[in-house]
């Protein structure tokens, strides 16, 4: 008897742990426009409002092919997300700004958000990902 009960709950754990697992999706990125093939796009996700343009949850660096970039991140948890990109086309790591913090180099974000005097804001930028889902941000 003790074996039986045994038996069904470790059936009833290996059921609830598979259900229990996260749901999650692929997203594409596609950015068009970019001013050259040269250096490389730095595509980030984030994943909330107070990470926004400051910590991101994943990124990549991508080289741009005919002016335009495809990314896909995988395995990423349903929720709400923003993205943002830069295009690092002399390869030093950071966008580059003149002297009043005006960006130099191409960037973008998810809905073609852009920002009045700064930065878009995230509510203007973010989306929700609940299957694979593809975005286009186009300069």
């Amino acid at each position: 008897m003790k074996k039986l009960f045994l038996t069904i709950a470790i059936i009833l754990t290996s059921i609830l742990a598979t259900n229990a697992q996260e749901e999650t999706f692929n997203l594409t990125v596609n950015i068009t426009g970019l001013n050259s093939d040269k250096g490389k796009v730095m595509i980030a996700i984030y994943n909330g409002e107070a990470q926004f343009l400051n910590t991101r949850y994943k990124s990549a660096m991508v080289k741009s092919t005919d002016k335009k970039v495809t990314y896909v991140f995988e395995g990423i948890p349903k929720g709400e997300y923003a993205v943002s990109f830069f295009h690092d086309e002399n390869d030093n790591n950071k966008m580059d700004t003149n002297f009043i913090g005006i960006p130099k180099e191409d960037y973008g974000c998810s809905n073609n958000a852009s920002g009045f005097m700064g930065p878009p804001k995230y509510e203007d930028a973010k989306f929700m990902l609940e299957e694979n889902k593809s975005i286009d941000i186009k300069i």
